[in-house]
């Protein structure tokens, strides 16, 4: 088995910059901020993505991203922040231990606009389509 940079991290809190820690989680600097207060929060037990993860598990995950954020904002006071957990390769996810991003973000930071506006094609009784299937699923699921 490949060796997982952020269980190691759970296993010696002296390989990171650790700002959180409770029995469930850890939060701690990542080595290449994307911004000044960059924050990691990861579940201690080892989980690929949110996908891979149980409802309890999600809601302490989502608990301590919670707390870190809102102690971010409190000593930051940035003037935004972008929350995000990327699931796979093609959704830029390069560690494959579940982890939220929190990054506090200022008016022309470094980072930049995630999300460029562009025009996309929309076909209204395709999305009608998709929201119905969609809708269909959940509701099996």
């Amino acid at each position: 088995m490949e060796t997982c940079a952020f269980c190691d991290i759970v296993a010696d809190f002296s390989r990171a910059r650790v700002v959180h820690e409770d029995d469930q989680t850890v939060a701690f600097f990542p080595l290449t901020p994307a911004t000044w207060g960059h924050t990691l929060v990861i579940p201690r037990a080892h989980a690929a993505d949110l996908w891979e993860m149980d409802a309890t598990e999600v809601q302490y995950l989502m608990r301590a991203v919670l707390e870190v954020g809102r102690t971010l904002r409190a000593v930051l006071e940035p003037a935004g922040m972008n929350v995000i957990h990327s699931v796979g390769r093609a959704a830029s996810q390069t560690v494959f231990h579940a982890h939220v991003h929190l990054v506090p973000r200022e008016a022309g930071d470094a980072v930049g606009d995630i999300w460029p506006p562009r025009e996309l094609p929309q076909d209204e009784a395709a999305l009608d389509g998709l929201a119905r299937r969609i809708r269909a699923r959940g509701q099996g699921a």
